[in-house]
């Protein structure tokens, strides 16, 4: 019987600990319904601070986002350390460039991001390049370039990775317009990037592509006539021939007058962050169904 009971004890103790571990994550804010609301607010998206690019690692411990702190933008940086979250500091900043977009790589070993710094880190301000660092036993690494197999004379911005290392980013290098690419991840080494057919990519502008670990489903921000704002929000899923279908607007729940930018959907699949009215939101993403066709 005393087996028995100390058995139920661990048990009880195990499921107490996972429950507070649970209830710690996203900086222990409520669980948003399938109405957008902005994310900690006065702790993260804070009055007359312009905040974007938002990221989570897997286990949702961490907290990564832009800032743009009057005129400069830069990189912060928020984690659940014995059982409190860290007040947010940042990370990457530069007198004379910016850092933004981070996005994390799928193993969390790197932390992509863009800035317009010059190739040896001294010059002058360049176009957008998409960068990374190293996580080191001290932090993160100084800041490393891509290379020409992603970057070119012209804009590239965004993240994000499939399970499989694929970056979808995108760029300006066709002309004025931003399209989206991908770039395959072999034998650690991106490849020529493809550009994503008509049913993303339009003569018009898109951009801010998050793509789903498993590639079922994008989300990008496009300019469109049919947009409800500035910048809309759109999300185009795989059919069952593995082909995109048509990108449809996410419609006036997440989409507004304004700008929206800056998706990214949490690694358990539950949350959809984005950036609108210059403050990080969140969303049950079980407003994903309605959107399906």
């Amino acid at each position: 019987m005393k087996t028995q009971s100390y058995i139920f004890i661990i048990l009880f103790l195990l499921i107490g600990i996972n429950s507070y571990s649970q209830s710690d994550t996203y900086l222990n804010q409520k669980p948003p319904s399938e109405l957008p609301e902005v994310f900690a607010p006065g702790i993260i998206s804070k009055d007359n601070v312009y905040e974007f690019g938002s990221v989570f690692n897997k286990d949702a411990t961490e907290f990564y986002y832009g800032v743009n702190n009057r005129g400069k933008e830069e990189i912060r940086y928020t984690k659940l350390q014995n059982g409190k979250w860290t007040t947010s500091k940042t990370i990457m900043v530069h007198d004379k460039h910016g850092y933004n977009d981070p996005f994390l790589s799928p193993d969390e070993n790197r932390l992509y991001f863009i800035s317009q710094s010059a190739l040896d880190g001294i010059g002058e301000p360049k176009d957008y390049d998409i960068w990374y660092a190293e996580r080191t036993n001290s932090g993160w690494s100084e800041p490393i370039n891509t290379g020409k197999h992603i970057n070119t004379q012209a804009d590239e911005y965004y993240i994000s990775f499939t399970n499989e290392g694929t970056m979808y980013f995108s760029s300006s290098r066709e002309g004025n317009n931003f399209d989206i690419y991908a770039s395959k991840m072999i034998d650690g080494k991106f490849q020529k990037p493809e550009k994503l057919p008509k049913e993303i990519n339009t003569p018009s502008y898109e951009a801010d592509v998050f793509i789903a670990p498993d590639e079922s489903y994008i989300i990008f921000c496009a300019n469109r006539k049919e947009g409800l704002g500035r910048g809309d929000l759109y999300i185009s899923f795989k059919d069952e021939k593995g082909d995109w279908t048509p990108s449809v607007n996410m419609g006036p729940i997440i989409n507004t007058k304004g700008h929206e930018l800056c998706p990214f959907v949490s690694k358990d699949g539950k949350y959809f962050f984005y950036t609108s009215n210059q403050d990080i939101y969140w969303v049950s993403t079980q407003i994903f169904k309605s959107l399906k066709k």
